[in-house]
């Protein structure tokens, strides 16, 4: 049955799905790499599609930006659709003065600011991680690439702006960079048993004070969408 937020029919989706937050970074994704893609959910314009590469069943769909959309959209792709596997692939700020525009890192785990894991009741602090299977893939795939991948920890902020100074405490304790969704999504696939991993391109340094366009965020993170898909193709071998 479609959700409130997907009319799909069941079986449109693939097994791995691909997550910008950007609609028009999803479109970007699916007409620029993915082979005969058919738009499968436009509900809000959280536009969704699912394709082939080479040779092998892919989808993506925007999740809109922070931690409530993107436990929204994954949520129902994970309970609803039978989709086992979520790649983030959004954009990030560096913390760190050599992280350039561009480059790639990967979330082993997520560092928040929100309230969002609390529904949970644990009675404890619940530490947001990856899935060791996709971050390992996407390793592989980083190096048969030549692209080079820092992997560590990222701070999912409720805060776009967040004053500077509070983040660089974040820096100290060895986070790579601030994103907004990276830890709602962890939480949502550990709860429903399901696999997760953000990898994020950098679009703007929060050291050197460098960023790049609107424009350039939605077309220019070539090698992280390169990634996300070769672990998509390695997946589905398992």
């Amino acid at each position: 049955m479609p959700t409130p937020h997907n009319h799909a029919p069941q079986g449109a989706f693939a097994k791995t799905v691909l997550m910008p937050g950007d609609p028009l970074r999803a479109k970007f994704i699916a007409e620029t790499f993915l082979e005969e893609p058919q738009l499968v959910n436009n509900v809000r314009g959280v536009q969704g599609y699912t394709g082939t590469y080479k040779g092998v069943k892919v989808s993506v769909m925007a999740s809109g930006m922070g931690i409530p959309s993107i436990a929204i959209y994954s949520g129902e792709l994970f309970d609803h659709y039978g989709v086992e596997n979520i790649i983030r692939v959004g954009s990030a700020g560096a913390m760190r003065a050599d992280l350039a525009l561009g480059s790639v890192v990967a979330g082993m785990g997520a560092c928040t600011n929100s309230a969002f894991p609390e529904q949970y009741e644990l009675g404890g602090t619940f530490a947001p991680i990856a899935s060791f299977e996709l971050l390992s893939a996407a390793v592989e795939a980083a190096k048969e690439l030549g692209v080079k991948m820092p992997v560590g920890n990222l701070y999912s902020s409720d805060t776009f702006y967040d004053a500077a100074q509070r983040n660089m405490r974040w820096t100290k304790m060895g986070v790579m960079a601030v994103e907004m969704e990276a830890a709602g999504l962890y939480c949502t696939a550990a709860y429903a048993g399901k696999r997760a991993l953000a990898i994020c391109s950098i679009s703007d340094n929060l050291i050197t004070g460098e960023e790049l366009s609107p424009e350039a965020r939605q077309t220019t993170f070539t090698d992280m969408m390169k990634i996300a898909l070769e672990v998509a193709v390695k997946m589905d071998k398992e």
